[in-house]
């Protein structure tokens, strides 16, 4: 008997193998770096003690007879590092720190094996811990990304090279050092893995953590939002009541839970019992949101803030991953027009049917009776209108093109949308709002990203060279990071 292999199984081993040999890549070229150049900031190794710690004998101890190997992990503590790895020694003990989420902390904290590595200071001790967290969550994050992607595109040798494609991503660097990208990746492609398996609950949990470890993981309950609308639109023609309503608000209220429970830990710690003379100025707003404040008070942070001449090398730095989100969205709308200006509204009947994000659970139970609903007839037959009205006068780019029957997967299919619009909306935040350099590793787990550059690497003859260019940019930010970074030197 022939045996034939199943090409799904051999695509996620194809994918566990290029996540674990990127991060062996990128941990060997931090190594490699930071051997061979001296880093430009050497506080790296500085560690006060806990401002709650009533004694410093240990502390001071461990820190005077460091070993080579503790010295050498406590040189990765570099940038944003320092806050994760201070909270989970110290909790949150200034103002600042309160930017820096808890997911990380509280997961180094919880799963620092101290038994098996007595030898190495407390410091240490959470510094490797997050090493093998991180690295591990990436590599759970690839298999997500590739699942999410072929439910998506239904093109599982598209999702494969996207996926490939987010292994070496132009951020990875942060992937594999003490930053929250891997946890928040992890749990953010699984929340939506689960979403479009129509997993709910379990997609709600893992969403709301996403949130936990990044505040923009709280944007993550724009898929619900999403859904609802379509589910109350289908669900008021029907003439059916929209409970469907409060479901998807409750839903996307608990995404944002642990958000907003951590600004209300950090009111309590920094506002409440404090004297008249130590309370801070956004204790006092009517919406006292600390994150806002340390934004904007100790980053700069604010809307075009950061349009200063000084800032123009920032700007360079991001361009590229801009320019990749810029175009993933321009595309998709000038190729799906009627898709993407409607919000997916007017979509056919064939599309919704093939959706995983839109569709209603009536509509799902209908299509399989072999019944339609009168509303998305009379949506088909205004749809069709339109379109012959569009042959008639000879507008190209809303008429049926060769390819159209093939409209409903990949990169140009109705389930895509969410995803572009989310990534629109979080690109022109980086762009306006933020430090614009952070778009880098801001963006580098939004699935459309990579789906739009497998689409044209897959159309060489269309899109020529440009399929080379966004490896050439990952390579090179890949490169550029594992120097910059690991060294002290500003990167993104």
């Amino acid at each position: 008997m022939v045996q034939t292999s199943n090409p799904h199984h051999n695509h996620e081993t194809l994918v566990l193998k290029s996540a674990i040999y990127s991060r062996i890549l990128l941990l060997t070229l931090i190594i490699f770096f930071r051997t061979l150049l001296s880093p430009y900031d050497t506080s790296a190794s500085l560690n006060p003690p806990c401002l709650a710690t009533t004694t410093t004998t240990t502390t001071t101890a461990n820190d005077t007879h460091r070993s080579p190997i503790a010295s050498a992990i406590e040189n990765g503590i570099v940038w944003d590092s320092v806050y994760f790895v201070r909270a989970a020694e110290c909790g949150y003990e200034y103002e600042q720190s309160y930017a820096f989420l808890p997911f990380l902390p509280l997961t180094i904290s919880f799963l620092s094996p101290s038994t098996l590595f007595s030898f190495l200071p407390q410091r240490s001790l959470f510094a490797l811990s997050a090493y093998v967290i991180n690295n591990i969550a990436f590599v759970l994050a690839a298999l997500y990304f590739y699942r999410v992607s072929v439910a998506i595109l239904k093109d599982p040798e598209i999702a494969l090279r996207a996926t490939v494609l987010f292994c070496f991503n132009p951020a990875s660097v942060f992937y594999s050092s003490i930053y929250s990208e891997s946890l928040y990746a992890v749990l953010s492609l699984g929340g939506l893995y689960y979403f479009v398996s129509e997993k709910n609950n379990l997609s709600v949990l893992l969403l709301a953590l996403s949130g936990c470890a990044r505040s923009n993981g709280v944007l993550n309950a724009g898929y619900f939002c999403f859904q609802t609308m379509h589910r109350a639109y289908h669900a008021l023609f029907q003439n059916k009541n929209v409970t469907i309503v409060f479901v998807g608000a409750l839903r996307s209220a608990c995404i944002f839970a642990p958000f907003v429970a951590f600004q209300a830990y950090g009111y309590y710690n920094m506002c409440v019992g404090r004297f008249p003379d130590e309370i801070r100025p956004w204790c006092k707003t009517r919406v006292p949101l600390l994150y806002n404040y340390i934004q904007s008070h100790y980053w700069g942070v604010g809307f075009l803030r950061y349009f200063q001449l000084k800032q123009l090398p920032n700007f360079l730095l991001a361009s590229p991953i801009l320019s990749l989100a810029f175009f993933s969205v321009v595309h998709y709308a000038k190729s799906r027009p009627q898709i993407f200006f409607s919000l997916g509204f007017d979509t056919t009947i064939k599309e919704k049917s093939r959706s995983v994000v839109s569709l209603s659970e009536d509509h799902s139970k209908f299509k399989v009776a072999g019944s339609v609903e009168k509303s998305s007839v009379r949506a088909e037959e205004h749809f069709n209108v339109r379109r012959r009205k569009n042959v008639i006068k000879d507008d190209v780019s809303n008429a049926p093109i060769e390819s159209e029957p093939a409209a409903g997967q990949g990169y140009l299919s109705a389930s895509v949308l969410p995803f572009v619009l989310h990534l629109g909306f979080m690109a022109g935040t980086a762009f306006l709002v933020m430090h614009v350099q952070v778009a880098t590793r801001f963006l580098s787990a939004s699935p459309p990203l990579y789906w739009f550059a497998s689409y044209i690497m897959a159309n060489p003859a269309k899109y020529h060279r440009w399929g080379y260019l966004v490896w050439a940019y990952s390579a090179g930010y890949i490169l550029l990071g594992s120097l910059l970074f690991s060294n002290f030197y500003p990167f993104t």
